[in-house]
C-alpha cells in the first residue's frame, strides 16, 4: 500500500496520532478487516510494534477487534471515526475540567502558591517580564492580568483587535467590573465595530481613538502588556507581546495617556 507522506502528515496533525499509528490505520483502512501480521507486512511497522499500535487505535475509537482465531481487526467509517474522536475529546476536556476545578480549595493548590509567593519575594519586579509569541498565548495572558485587576484596566487597542478583545476577554471584565475595578477602552471606531463599541460600553468607559495605532494594556498602574507588530500585516501566529512589571514606566504610560483620553469621543 502506497500512502503518501504528505497525506500521512495531515492525518497525524488532525487527529493526534504518531507516525506508526497512521499507518496501520490507513492500512486497515484499505483492507476493512485484517490481522495484525498482514497490516504490519501492508504498513512497513515493525510486527513487534503492531499489536500495541492497534490496541491504542482500538482505545481512541479507530477500529474494533473481533475476538477468534486469528484475532482480525475490523476498520470503521471514517465519518464514525470523527464522532467518536470529538466526542472522546469532549469527555477528556470535561474530566480534566473537573479535575482542576477539585484543586480550588484543596491544599495542593494551596502549597504550589505557598511555593509562588515564597518564591516571588527574592525576585527584582524589573525580572518579572517575559516575551509572548502567538495570539492565543498574548490573550491568554491579557486574560489572567486582567482577571487579577485590582484597582484600573486601560486598554489600547486597534479596529481589529475591538472585536477581539470582546470574544476573548468579555466574561473577565464583567467579573472585575463587579469588583469595582475601573475599566477603559480605546481604539478606532467605525461603523464596522460600533456594535461591538456598544457592547463593550457595557463593562466600560469605551472612547473613539482616531489618530494613534497602538496595542498595550496597563493594569494597575504597574502591569504593562504591549504588542509588538501591526496586527493587520502580521499573521496571528507570528504575533509578539512584551509583558513586565514595572510601576515606573506602566505610571509614565498611563499619565501620557491621560491627555490624549480626555480629547476622545465617548461612545
Amino acid at each position: 500500500m502506497i500512502v503518501k507522506d504528505e497525506f500521512l502528515s495531515r492525518l497525524r496533525k488532525i487527529f493526534d496520532l504518531n507516525l506508526y499509528e497512521v499507518k496501520v490505520w490507513t492500512a486497515l483502512l484499505s483492507r476493512g478487516t485484517s490481522t495484525a501480521g498482514e497490516l504490519s507486512n501492508i504498513s512497513d511497522v515493525p510486527r513487534s510494534r503492531t499489536y500495541d499500535i492497534l490496541e491504542s487505535l482500538e482505545k481512541k475509537g479507530f477500529i474494533i477487534m473481533k475476538i477468534g482465531k486469528p484475532i482480525k481487526f475490523v476498520a470503521l467509517r471514517p465519518d464514525e471515526v470523527v464522532e467518536r474522536v470529538k466526542k472522546n475529546l469532549m469527555n477528556e476536556a470535561k474530566d480534566k475540567t473537573k479535575r482542576l476545578e477539585t484543586l480550588k480549595g484543596d491544599e495542593v493548590l494551596e502549597e504550589l502558591n505557598g511555593l509562588f509567593t515564597k518564591g516571588i519575594k527574592f525576585v527584582e519586579p524589573s525580572d518579572l517580564s517575559g516575551s509572548l509569541k502567538g495570539r492565543q498565548n498574548l490573550y491568554n495572558h491579557l486574560d489572567m492580568m486582567v482577571r487579577d485587576a485590582e484597582d484600573t484596566i486601560t486598554i489600547v487597542t486597534t479596529a481589529e483587535g475591538l472585536s477581539r478583545k470582546l470574544e476573548a476577554l468579555l466574561p473577565s471584565l464583567e467579573k472585575v467590573k463587579k469588583r469595582g475595578v475601573t475599566i477603559r477602552i480605546a481604539a478606532p471606531i467605525d461603523n464596522n465595530n460600533l456594535e461591538v463599541a456598544k457592547e463593550l460600553a457595557k463593562v466600560a468607559d469605551v472612547r473613539n481613538l482616531k489618530d494613534i495605532k497602538a496595542r498595550f494594556t496597563i493594569i494597575d498602574g504597574n502591569q504593562l502588556m504591549f504588542m509588538l507588530l501591526d496586527d493587520e500585516k502580521f499573521h496571528p501566529n507570528y504575533d509578539v507581546g512584551v509583558w513586565i512589571n514595572t510601576e515606573f514606566f506602566a505610571a509614565a504610560l498611563e499619565q501620557m495617556f491621560e491627555l490624549a483620553w480626555k480629547d476622545m469621543e465617548k461612545i
